[in-house]
Parts: C-alpha cells; sequence; structure tokens
C-alpha cells in the first residue's frame, strides 16, 4: 500500500548482492540496467552513474523509440508513462532530456542508447514476447530469461599474408582463407549448440528458454588483424567492403550449419513461434551471430580485440604488480623485416602509444 521507490533504488540492491557474490571471488559480476526513455523516472536513471562509485557492477542505457527520436528532432515534448498500468502522468522535453544523455555520456561514457523498435524489428521469436534488453555488454538483444552462449572466429587465422613481394598486393578476395573460414564457422556454430546442453542454468525458467530458442552466437575477432594482412587502411571504404563481405559469410555458414544439425537434432523448440517457421527455414538456433567485444579471448589468442582497430601497436600491461611491454606481433614482424626492430623502440612505442 505504500510508494514504490523507484528502480535507480532496487539497482543499488542488485549491485550491492552482485558485489557480495563474485564470480569465483575474482572477476567482478555484471548487470544490464535498461530503462525506457518514457519511463517517470528517467532523469534519475540518466544521472544515476555521475558518481563513478556507484553502482559499479552495471552498465546503463536508455531504451529510446522512434517516437521519442522523432520529438526530439522537432524539440518537442513527449509523455511520460506509469508502465504499471499504461497512464500517462506527465511530459518532457525530448531534446533537453536527450542532451542530458550526451553530457553524461561525455562525462563518464554512461548511459548508451538502445533503439527498441529497431531492435524488435529482428526479434526472431515475437509472439514469445519484446526484447526489452540485452546482455550486460549490449551485443546480444534477449527475452526475459534468455541467455547466449557466444564464441568467436580469429580472422586474423584465416589471411594469407601479402607483406612484401615486391610492395604488390595479391587480390584481396584471394587472400583470404574462404574454405578455411567456413571450416571455423561451422565447427564453432557445432560446439556452441553442444554448449547450451552442458550448461548448468541457475534458474527452471532460464533453462526453459535457453533450451528453448538456443541461441548462439558466433562472432569475431582479429579484424583489424586482418585488415594488416592484406594492407588494408581500417577506415576506408574498401575496409567497409570487406567488412560487408566477410560478415555476410559468416551469417550464411553459421545458418546453413544451423540448418544442417536442425536435420540431424531436430529445429529449436519454439520454432514455430519464430519467424523462421513463416519462412519454412528448419534451422536448429534462433540466432547464430553476434559481435562481442572478446577482451579476455582476444588477449588469450594474441589477437585484436572484437572489430575494433589497434589499441595501441605497443603498450604496457600490468598484471599481478608487474610490468611487460607488448608489441603487436604483426609489426613486430614488419619491424624485424625491415630491420628497425629494438627492444628499446618497442618501449618508446609503448609509452607514446604510436610510432
Amino acid at each position: 500500500g505504500g510508494v514504490a521507490s523507484g528502480p535507480v533504488s532496487f539497482m543499488k540492491v542488485f549491485n550491492s548482492a552482485t558485489e557480495a557474490v563474485k564470480q569465483g571471488g575474482v572477476r567482478r559480476g555484471a548487470n544490464m540496467g535498461i530503462l525506457r526513455v518514457d519511463h517517470p523516472d528517467i532523469l534519475e536513471f540518466i544521472t544515476c552513474k555521475t558518481d563513478t562509485n556507484e553502482l559499479t557492477n552495471f552498465n546503463i542505457s536508455v531504451g529510446v523509440t522512434a517516437k521519442f527520436m522523432e520529438a526530439v528532432e522537432a524539440g518537442t515534448d513527449y509523455d511520460l508513462v506509469n508502465p504499471r498500468n499504461g497512464q500517462v502522468i506527465g511530459t518532457a522535453n525530448a531534446r533537453k532530456v536527450f542532451e542530458i544523455v550526451v553530457d553524461q555520456a561525455w562525462k563518464n561514457g554512461e548511459p548508451g542508447i538502445i533503439f527498441l523498435d529497431r531492435l524488435n524489428k529482428d526479434n526472431p521469436t515475437p509472439e514469445l514476447g519484446e526484447i526489452e534488453s540485452t546482455n550486460p555488454c549490449g551485443e546480444q538483444p534477449l527475452l526475459p530469461f534468455e541467455a547466449c552462449c557466444l564464441g568467436s572466429v580469429n580472422l586474423g587465422r584465416f589471411t594469407r599474408s601479402i607483406w612484401g613481394a615486391g610492395g604488390k598486393r595479391a587480390n584481396v578476395a584471394k587472400a583470404v582463407d574462404w574454405d578455411g573460414l567456413s571450416e571455423a564457422i561451422r565447427a564453432g556454430v557445432h560446439f556452441l549448440d553442444n554448449l547450451i546442453d552442458a550448461n548448468k542454468y541457475p534458474l527452471p525458467e532460464i533453462d526453459k528458454m535457453a533450451r528453448g530458442n538456443r541461441k548462439i552466437g558466433l562472432g569475431i575477432m582479429g579484424w583489424a588483424d586482418m585488415l594488416l594482412d592484406l594492407k588494408i587502411p581500417y577506415n576506408s571504404e574498401e575496409a567497409l567492403n570487406l567488412a560487408t563481405k566477410v560478415m555476410e559469410f559468416i551469417e550464411r555458414e553459421s545458418v546453413a550449419e544451423s540448418s544442417e544439425l536442425a536435420k540431424r537434432r531436430g529445429v529449436f523448440p519454439y520454432w514455430e513461434k519464430s519467424v523462421f517457421a513463416d519462412k519454412g527455414l528448419r534451422v536448429r538456433n534462433a540466432t547464430t551471430t553476434t559481435i562481442a567485444p572478446t577482451g579476455t579471448i582476444s588477449i588469450i589468442c594474441g589477437a585484436s580485440s572484437g572489430i575494433e582497430p589497434l589499441f595501441s601497436l605497443a603498450f604496457t600491461r600490468h598484471v599481478l604488480g608487474k610490468s611487460m611491454v607488448e608489441a603487436n606481433p604483426r609489426f613486430e614482424q614488419v619491424a624485424k623485416t625491415l630491420d628497425f626492430y629494438s627492444d628499446e623502440l618497442m618501449e618508446k612505442v609503448a609509452s607514446n602509444g604510436a610510432l
């Protein structure tokens, strides 16, 4: 019979619980907090991480709608809605709210924004509900209680290097090992599908949704490495064109493998409630691809992270109280080939961050 204290106060409760139960006692827990832009407490939410010591186990994003963005463009007010009963309880100026989001993002990198209408346009199982949130890094839109098994293909392992050879470049399409990439994609899809059944889920609702939609997310790392091998500048039209070609290939091959698995193992249980049923496309997994940051796994593999450019040609990594200079292996190789490599140079590049 009292008054609810609002979402931000409950986020603090979840944050404290996460702090107490760390993953393996070492790794920080991660929560994703997304609030619709038309929620009455949206301004408190947008500014809830102004103090960077608050909500340290949360990433936050504002869920924006097409209607809100149109109001931003027009500079008009929009409705604030009680999520319990759908009643309008006030208004706010869309452009002012958006400017506060931008200002906060400039100050400390949060909140992000997530386009809810666009997200649900590609919802593979709309009959099961609307997508309102994502996993903590934002790469996988998920329904309530859903989980998604992620893995990544290291693109830097599928180039036939064209450094040297009199300075001439080979044909880019021929310099990519498409057959090897196809093999890795198909193995990755098969592996991740197995992982769904190998997992132990903490709640029966999660178990039901994870096995019901069998979502997997095969992504990539080593994109910057691939471009280096092919002598393609990261910020070029040629890089964009190759990115389109590579991701189309991964999408096509991953769906083809999911279809092959469906022949042997059956479609995912909620297939009849999916967009694939309308198309007559029998697949084992409701999703097959995603683009994740690959922080830890790219370090383990010695690959560039996700789809990002190189952080630095050389840098100093601080681990367990020790400092280690790490040079990009491709940069190191070129430096040795062209005979300008030295430990002193690597340390200088590490301190400056560039050549």
